[in-house]
């Protein structure tokens, strides 16, 4: 299609022109982004933790203790993380859309002229480029949003949503810490430490590979990637802990 067979209803998404779209996908993608955060940040820190205690001792009950610990520490700190910087995206949108109002009622010109460009880079030229500007600029609220989300690059973020997805990713968190942990609840510390790699590397292989089919990229890629970069990190607790590491006395 040529752009002056363009349509007014074929604006990119705002509120005056909004393409179809499956209303839960957005809801539903940053949901998951919650979860994998969450739960990978969890599991890798965890890991970490009684992999290095692990090296240091030789007690299965502390290298326990240490684990739960880092667990509930781990999600508080990620939910407190979650909420506060959900609320600092809420209030950046908010003085932002402030800022593009008063500059719509002091600089009017000026602010039409950008969406102009902006529309312009859509592929409208001629008077349908000038009906499209005449249409978003009669409306104030419609001429924000247009500003906002091709200008400034950002969409409505709402307050309220800071303590659910606090307590999402809190919550995987602690399911993610879980699993580094279940083969120390179950088995001897010389097999637990190997099998606390493997069932963690698995996971965030998993995590990554998952992410990567909903979202974009190769899934056996992503999930390589995530597994490697974990277990590393993982790894430097480990290492740290042999060092502190306190042989049995008889």
């Amino acid at each position: 299609m040529t752009p002056s067979q363009t349509t007014l209803r074929e604006i990119p998404q705002t509120s005056v022109g909004k393409r179809p779209r499956p209303a839960s996908q957005p809801r539903a993608s940053a949901f998951l982004a919650d979860i994998i955060l969450g739960g990978q940040d969890g599991l890798v820190n965890t890991l970490g933790v009684i992999l290095g205690v692990a090296a240091a001792s030789s007690d299965p009950r502390i290298v326990i203790a240490a684990g739960f610990a880092a667990a509930i520490a781990e999600s508080i700190s990620m939910g407190a993380v979650a909420y506060t910087s959900t609320s600092a995206a809420h209030d950046h949108y908010r003085v932002e859309h402030e800022r593009e109002q008063r500059e719509i009622r002091e600089m009017p010109g000026a602010e039409e002229q950008e969406v102009r460009a902006i529309f312009a880079g859509w592929g409208f030229s001629g008077d349908l480029l000038e009906r499209a500007v005449a249409q978003v600029t009669k409306n104030e609220e419609a001429w924000v949003d247009v500003m906002m989300r091709n200008e400034l690059k950002l969409a409505p973020i709402e307050a309220s949503n800071a303590g659910r997805i606090a307590l999402v990713v809190g919550v995987s968190a602690i399911i993610g810490s879980l699993i580094p942990l279940l083969p120390f609840l179950l088995l001897p510390l010389g097999v637990a430490v190997p099998s606390a790699m493997a069932l963690s590397a698995l996971a965030l292989f998993g995590f990554g590979a998952y992410k990567a089919r909903v979202t974009v990229g190769v899934p056996s890629r992503s999930g390589l990637q995530l597994a490697a970069i974990g277990i590393v990190s993982a790894l430097a607790g480990y290492f740290i802990g042999a060092l502190f590491h306190a042989p049995v006395t008889p």
